[in-house]
Formats: structure tokens, C-alpha cells, sequence
């Protein structure tokens, strides 16, 4: 007999608290022994569901109107002047951000870094990309195998890019006459240094006026240098400047010992030269922190700009140094502008990020934070700057000041922070005033979802729900509504209503907090194989996820969980795993892998399925460290390439990607990178001769031993290159064959087959059996569509846009369509519904063509120009920006 679950969870020990999202299930034995029992005795238990905690308030800059800001920075990114690039790209970086749009904010920090100005910025930039690209040093070794160097991993030799100042004063007429003689002796205690008196007058005006301006010091041949400062070694080396303009090899002691001497006498040129030398002598993070000292103390900027290179370059590490902190935090205006240039906002930019990650409410934190908000300069950085900073002192449960702060914030016209002001509101328990402020902004523009879901917050019972319901209308990627009708559900024992309520996001948005909750709800039904499945799901997104309020970790549910399975063979999971991957059931077949993993099977091969199912997922970021898994486990080193080549090549760099699959070949002829090869040449050729060798590639890999679930996606794959040849006949062939080994998304290739011969009828029955047999099938939806009469594809494309309200094309559709029926204003409103949650290009192309037809010039350049921020290379968008662009009055 089964162990009850949850008698076991109850024994759990664990004390140690982490940050959580929220607290699904009690820890309390009695309370968990009556969350499996009959219905009647679970309510106390059904009721915890409900105590999860509010959506967080962001502390990310999120206008009201996200593509009017994007249209603006595109404005002026066309007009500034090159120096000022930098920052608008930032803050572009900051704005796509706030969107959740992670390739595109990592494309604005890129060209932020390749625009840069000034040598500041780029080092800042530089190393910003560093530090977001951390889990990425593999790449760049893998590049520089290739040939090929990440420049952003390097760092700046920026001292010689740097224009030598002046060395003093020019004496070209040499009539001039100096009042002593033209040798003068400076004595540092025993030592005499003789220096030719005009050359060491011509270092600085103030020598100058001592050598030759009627001091004292003028007339005599022997002057006491004694109490300067400045050593015998280092007042020769400073004659010996004066002479050839070029510093001898010294120590660095003896250089700082000429910089204060030059900072002293004001030798622009001897100091600008020391600070080159000493420059060089900065390697070590102890290096940077001794001489950035003295290099704020001077006013030193090309060394502070070197030592500040050498520190930003180990972050996040290094803001664990507290010499470091205090340096950053502790720096004046002044201090800031010696150690960044004018790029001190960028800088301030940079470590309140990396901080707020480490720790978001510690006082180093808090310090930079204040810093970033003094070096604000205009409107939008203010509203940033002062935005986050109010998050982190709400954290810290510091409500006055976080009050003051988000009001400043929506005074300077960041709307958002009006959650912060309502939150404020209701933890004095005045839910009225908060309620009050939101329909105050609520009514005074276009409502968003963020705005629904709020008020939300504020309000109980069906008025709640109702709110919920419309920020989900409006915003379907934001994932707290979900959960709490889900969670309401529970609470009514309608738990098979719960399950359809959370599947309905994590059908097209995969969310750690959802996929616990669905655990949850499995463990109410005492389906503990689907459980297992979640939990497992987990762990390959988080291996050191924790749940239930994070008191327990997530590898110790599934272990509790595994006790009530039976227990799969070896065979078993291999069978599992064709049912699943066939079902297109991606969240299950990464449950599979997962236990697979635990065995004595080929692990190499196991983390490279484990990243095309993360890809599948849209987790780019989990399914490149799986592939670096796959790599390291590799059981040899032409399998090795391959994987290698995969990474080169899902991180853009198509050409190194081929050179490692035909490297991988050299050693022996495999699938895997007869595959690779095959996939990477038809995505970097256009050549009609192209098509001929990927056909022999994808054969040659097909006559290589494989599974069935890679044979079908390789049979998949040639039937696509046929068909683009116009060989329908082969083409057919290769999807049959591939269905009959089951990979059952041969159906659409196939529905692609039966249309082309003019058969809609054969497409349509296609695609209708892949819906059929697919567990996620918003896509199969979408491509019966085109194989419908109008009325079955507007069904179907609403359809689509219920389980995956990502999915642009249905919108785009149903706007041309409502534009084609003169409807020009509803045409419109269809696009900007779905824009206000997804910065798309094909949206906002659309919509500025129906802003055109309309006579609407502002409203289509202003689409224009925000779609060219999303891709600033899109031809045809080029092409209406420019048409658009000379119309406007």
C-alpha cells in the first residue's frame, strides 16, 4: 500500500527560509493529513492555497505607453549628436526590459556599447554585456577555437586611444631670456639633480614663474626641493622628462611620487604621462583599489578610468569586497565625474543592477541607488531612477520614504509607480484610497492589465474575480489572475476546474510559480505520476527550486513523490519518452529526460533532447546550459563537436557552427552532425545549389545510426527542402515515413503537401490530425486556418488566440479582414490590443500601414519609428518609415 504523501512531507525538518513567491501548502502535519482525505475534511487545507502573496511591484521603468517612448528615443537616436547615442540606447535597454522582451533589451545593451562615445561608456558597456552574458565565457572560448574573439570578454587597451595633453608651456623662440643661469641644481637633502631651467620652466606656468618670474628662486643656481615630496630617483626622471618628453622605466612608487609633483606644479604633461604609465601597472582588483585612491585624490581620470575597468570587470564578485563598495558608495559628484567622464548615470546604471540581484534591499543597494538618482538628468531617467529606488525602500518596509519616492516617480510621469503609492495605501489599511488612485489613472487614459490587477488587490468576491477577468483580457501574459482563480477554484473543491485555469497560461507561458501550483492540484487528486511530472519539470528549469513557501526544496518533494510511483525501467522511459515527444507533450518529455538522467544512459545525448525541448519552450537561457551539459558529457570527441557546434550556432555564429559539424565528420561520419551541418547550411545559404547538399546531408545522416524520434525530424526536415524544390511526390514521402515512426508534426508538412496539389480538403484533414494528437496545438490551430472558408478560419484563429495569446498572426488576421469590411477604427483597436502586451514588428507594421490608409501620418511614423526600434533593419519598414516620414508637415 501507497504511503500517504503527506504524511511524509509533514516530517520534513527543514528550517532554513528562502525568498519566496508564495506559500502553496501548510508545513502542519495535521493540516496535511486532511488535504488528501475526503473533500469534506480539506477545506482548512484548500484554504492556504488562497494566502499567496501580491504580485511584486517591478522596479523596472514601464511607461504607460511603451511604443510612444520607444518612437520617441528612435527620434532622437536620428538626430543627437554621436556622444549622447549611449544613453538613449540605456535607456531603450531599460524600456524593453520592463516589457520581459530579453533579446531585445540585449540588443539595445550591444548597441549601446558599440556606440559609445566616449572611452567611459564603453568600458561601462562593455563590461554590462560581460556581466549579462556571465554563463557565456564558454562561447567566447569556443569562438576563439573558431579564430574567432567576443570582443565584449576583452578588455580595453583604451590608454593609447587617448590623445596625449600638452606637455606645459611652448618656448619656441629661444631669445627669450631667462634671468639665471641655464643650468639649475634642485637639492633633495643630499642629492643634486641638474636640470636645464628652461626645459623644466616649460613643464607648467607655475615652474615657469618660479624659474623665471622675478621669484627668489629665479636668480639662484641651487634650489632646496626637499619638502616636495618628490625622491632624487623621481626629480631625475622628472628632468629627464623635460629633456625628451618621455618618462623613463620606473617604479610605481616613484611615478605616484612625480604625479603628486606634477598635480602640485600643474604639469599637465607630466601628469597626463604619469597616469598613462601607472596605467599599466593595474592588473589585480588590489591594484585597482590602491591607485583608484590616489587617482580620485588627484583628479586622475585615464587612471581611474583603468582601475575602474579592472573592477568592473569582475562583478558580480567584486561588490563583495568592501573596499570596493566603499568606493562606489562613497564617491562625491566630483569623485563620480573623475572615475566615469559624463557616464557616471551608466555607471550608477550598472551597479544598482548587479546589487538589486545580489541582495535588493541591502544598504549597498540602497547607496547606489541614491547615487543613480542624483546623476539622473532628464525627465525619463528621473522616473526610473526614483522608481526603483521606491521598490527597494518598500522591501526594506521603509513606507515614508518609499511614499515619497513613488510619488516623485508619477509626479515626473512614471504611471506605474502608482502601485507602489496604492500598495502604501492599503498597508494602512485604506484599500478606498488605494482603489481611489487607480481609477484616478484608470480614467484619465486607455486602461492596461497591470491596472485591472492591481485594483484587483483592493477588492473581494465576484468583484475581484471581474477584475481579474478584464486584466487577463487585456494583458494574457500576466500570470497572478491565473493563480488566483485557479487557487479560488480549489478553495470551492472544483479542482479539475483549478487544473484547466492553470493550464490555460502554462499552455503558451511556462512559470515555475504555475507549474507548482499544478502540482498542487495534482497532489489534491492524488495523481501523483502528473506530480512527478511538474516537479521534475521544475528541477530541469531550477535545480534549486523550493517549494512551498521555500521552506522545501523542490528535490525533496519529488523524492516524497517517488515513493507513491511505480517505477519506470530504463525501456519504460524510452517508451515514455516517444509517447510523449510524439503527443508533442514538451513539459512531460522533459519530465523524462529528467528521471532518465538519474540512470546509467548516455548523458550527453539526454541534455542535448533536454535543450531542443527548452528551445520548443522558448527557454533559450535553460536550454543553452543544457547544451554546455551535453557538451561536458559528451561520451566522445566527435559527439563533443557536434554539441559545440549547436552552441555556435543557436548563439548566432552560423559559419564557426559548420566548421565544428564537419570537424566532427573528419573523425566519423555521424547523424547528429551530418544533421547539424544540414540545419546550418540551409539557414546561411540562399543559393538555389544549396538545396542539393542539404538533401545529401539530411541522406547521408538518415543512413547513420539513430533514434526514431531524430530520424522523424531529419525525414521532417528533407520533406520541407522537397517542397521548397517544387518535389512534392518525395516530399510526401518523407512525411509518410516520418509519421510512421512518429513524429506526428509531419502532419502539417504533409497539409503543406495536400494543398500545393490544390487538395484543401486532404490539408484541412491533416492538420485536423494533428490537432488531434498534440497536446500543445495552438500552432496546428493556426496552420488549418489557411486551409479553412472564412468562417472555420475566424473559429480557429480564436482559437489559437485562446491558448496562446502570443501568437500575433490570428490578430493581424482579423484586422485585415475588419479593414477589408471599411471597419478602419475597430481594424486598428484589434492590432493596438494586442501591441499593449507584445512589442512586435508585424503588429506595429500593420498598424502603421492602417495609420497611413487613414490619413493618420503622426500615428503611423510614430508606429514606424517604434517598430525600427524592435528591428532596426526590417526592409520593408525602412521603406513606409521613409515614405511616411515625407509626408509629415
Amino acid at each position: 500500500m501507497r504511503k500517504l504523501f503527506f504524511s511524509e512531507l509533514s516530517s520534513c525538518k527543514e528550517t532554513k527560509l528562502h525568498a519566496a513567491t508564495h506559500s502553496w501548502l501548510p508545513l502542519d502535519k495535521g493540516k496535511l493529513s486532511k488535504f488528501t482525505a475526503h473533500s469534506s475534511s480539506s477545506s482548512s487545507s484548500i484554504e492556504s492555497l488562497m494566502k499567496m502573496p501580491e504580485p511584486a511591484v517591478l522596479p523596472h521603468f514601464k511607461p504607460a505607453d511603451y511604443v510612444d517612448i520607444l518612437a520617441q528615443i528612435h527620434e532622437e537616436l536620428e538626430y543627437c549628436p554621436p556622444d549622447e547615442k549611449s544613453c538613449l540606447y540605456l535607456l531603450q535597454f531599460q524600456v524593453f526590459r520592463g516589457l520581459g522582451e530579453t533579446k531585445l533589451s540585449r540588443r539595445s545593451l550591444q548597441a549601446a556599447w558599440e556606440k559609445a562615445g566616449t572611452i567611459h561608456e564603453k568600458l561601462i558597456f562593455g563590461a554590462w554585456l560581460k556581466y549579462e552574458k556571465r554563463g557565456e565565457q564558454p562561447i567566447s572560448d569556443l569562438l576563439g577555437s573558431c579564430g574567432k574573439c567576443s570582443q565584449e570578454f576583452k578588455l580595453l587597451d583604451f590608454v593609447s586611444q587617448i590623445s596625449a595633453e600638452s606637455h606645459g608651456i611652448s618656448y619656441e623662440d629661444e631669445s627669450d631670456e631667462f634671468q639665471g643661469s641655464p643650468v639649475v641644481h634642485l637639492r633633495i637633502r643630499d642629492d643634486m639633480i641638474a636640470c636645464d631651467r628652461r626645459k623644466l620652466a616649460a613643464l607648467s606656468t607655475p615652474l615657469y614663474a618660479m624659474l623665471n618670474g622675478g621669484f627668489r628662486e629665479s636668480y639662484l643656481e641651487v634650489i632646496d626641493m626637499s619638502r616636495n615630496g618628490i625622491s632624487p630617483i623621481g626629480m631625475r626622471a622628472i628632468s629627464k622628462f623635460s629633456l625628451s618628453g618621455r618618462l623613463p622605466y620606473l617604479s610605481a612608487e616613484a611615478i605616484l611620487e612625480m604625479l603628486d609633483f606634477a598635480n602640485k606644479f600643474c604639469c599637465k604633461g607630466l601628469k597626463d604621462a604619469c597616469e598613462r604609465k601607472l596605467a599599466s601597472f593595474v592588473s589585480s582588483r588590489q591594484d585597482a583599489i590602491d591607485f583608484m585612491e590616489c587617482a580620485i585624490e588627484l583628479g586622475c581620470s585615464i587612471l581611474a578610468a583603468s582601475c575602474l575597468q579592472v573592477l568592473l570587470n569582475e562583478l558580480p564578485e567584486c561588490l563583495n569586497d568592501e573596499q570596493v563598495v566603499m568606493i562606489f558608495s562613497s564617491a562625491s559628484k566630483q569623485q563620480r565625474s573623475t572615475m566615469a567622464g559624463n557616464a557616471s548615470f551608466s555607471l550608477y546604471c550598472l551597479l544598482s543592477e548587479v546589487s538589486m540581484s545580489i541582495s535588493a534591499t541591502s544598504d549597498v543597494t540602497i547607496s547606489f541607488l541614491e547615487k543613480l538618482v542624483d546623476s539622473a538628468s532628464d525627465s525619463r531617467q528621473k522616473q526610473l531612477t526614483l522608481h526603483q529606488l521606491a521598490c527597494m525602500r518598500l522591501l526594506r518596509k521603509d513606507h515614508a520614504e518609499a511614499e515619497r519616492l513613488f510619488s516623485a516617480a508619477f509626479t515626473a510621469g512614471h504611471l506605474y509607480s502608482v502601485v507602489g503609492l496604492a500598495r502604501l495605501a492599503s498597508l494602512r489599511s485604506n484599500r478606498h484610497f488605494s482603489l481611489k488612485l487607480l481609477d484616478s489613472v484608470m480614467s484619465s487614459r486607455w486602461p492596461l492589465g497591470w491596472m485591472y490587477q492591481e485594483r484587483a488587490l483592493y477588492l473581494d468576491g465576484d468583484s475581484k474575480l471581474e477584475n481579474l477577468n478584464k486584466a487577463t483580457e487585456l494583458d494574457p501574459t500576466l500570470t497572478y489572475p491565473y493563480m488566483v482563480r485557479a487557487a479560488s477554484l480549489m478553495k470551492r473543491q472544483s479542482v479539475e476546474a483549478a487544473l484547466m485555469e492553470i493550464n490555460r497560461i502554462l499552455g503558451f507561458k511556462l512559470v515555475l510559480e504555475c507549474l507548482e501550483l499544478r502540482f498542487c492540484c495534482y497532489l489534491a487528486l492524488e495523481d501523483y505520476r502528473a506530480a512527478l511530472c511538474d516537479v521534475q519539470a521544475i528541477l530541469t528549469l531550477a535545480p534549486d527550486y523550493r517549494m512551498i513557501g521555500g521552506r522545501v526544496a523542490a528535490k525533496q518533494l519529488r523524492m516524497l513523490v517517488m515513493e507513491n510511483v511505480e517505477q519506470w525501467t530504463t525501456a519504460d522511459c524510452w517508451m515514455q519518452l516517444y509517447d510523449r515527444w510524439s503527443s508533442v507533450d514538451d513539459i512531460g518529455s522533459l519530465s523524462v529526460i529528467y528521471q532518465m538522467l538519474e540512470s546509467d544512459a548516455a548523458k550527453g545525448v539526454l541534455y542535448f533532447r533536454q535543450s531542443l525541448l527548452l528551445l520548443r519552450l522558448n527557454c533559450p537561457e535553460a536550454a543553452m546550459r543544457s547544451l554546455q551539459l551535453a557538451r561536458e558529457h559528451a561520451a566522445s570527441q566527435h559527439e563533443r563537436l557536434v554539441y559545440e557546434g549547436w552552441i555556435l550556432y543557436d548563439t548566432g555564429h552560423c559559419e564557426e557552427g559548420l566548421q565544428k559539424a564537419e570537424a566532427s565528420i573528419a573523425i566519423q561520419r555521424s547523424f547528429e552532425a551530418f544533421f547539424l551541418k544540414a540545419y546550418a547550411l540551409a539557414d546561411s545559404s540562399l543559393e538555389p545549389s544549396t538545396s542539393a547538399t542539404v538533401v545529401s546531408l539530411l541522406e547521408d545522416a538518415l543512413r547513420c545510426p539513430s533514434d526514431r524520434l531524430r530520424k522523424g525530424q531529419a525525414l521532417n526536415n528533407l520533406g520541407s527542402v522537397y517542397v521548397d524544390c517544387g518535389k512534392l511526390d518525395l516530399a510526401a514521402e518523407c512525411y509518410i515515413n516520418a509519421l510512421k515512426i512518429g513524429h506526428t508534426r509531419a502532419h502539417q508538412g504533409l497539409a503543406r503537401v495536400y494543398f500545393l496539389r490544390n487538395n484543401r480538403t486532404g490539408a484541412f484533414e491533416e492538420m485536423t490530425k494533428l490537432i488531434e494528437k498534440a497536446r500543445s496545438n495552438a500552432s496546428a490551430y493556426e496552420k488549418r486556418s489557411e486551409y479553412c472558408d472564412r468562417d472555420l478560419t475566424k473559429a480557429d484563429l480564436q482559437m489559437v488566440t485562446k491558448l496562446d495569446p502570443l501568437r500575433v498572426y490570428p490578430y493581424r488576421y482579423r484586422a485585415a479582414v475588419l479593414m477589408d469590411n471599411h471597419k478602419e477604427k475597430d481594424a486598428i483597436s484589434e492590432l493596438t490590443k494586442a501591441i499593449a502586451f507584445k512589442a512586435d514588428l508585424n503588429l506595429l507594421h500593420l498598424r502603421a500601414a492602417f495609420h497611413e490608409h487613414v490619413g493618420d501620418i503622426s500615428g503611423a511614423l510614430r508606429d514606424c519609428r517604434a517598430a525600427l526600434s524592435v528591428d532596426p533593419n526590417h526592409q520593408e519598414m525602412l521603406e513606409l518609415h521613409h515614405r511616411v516620414n515625407s509626408q509629415e508637415p
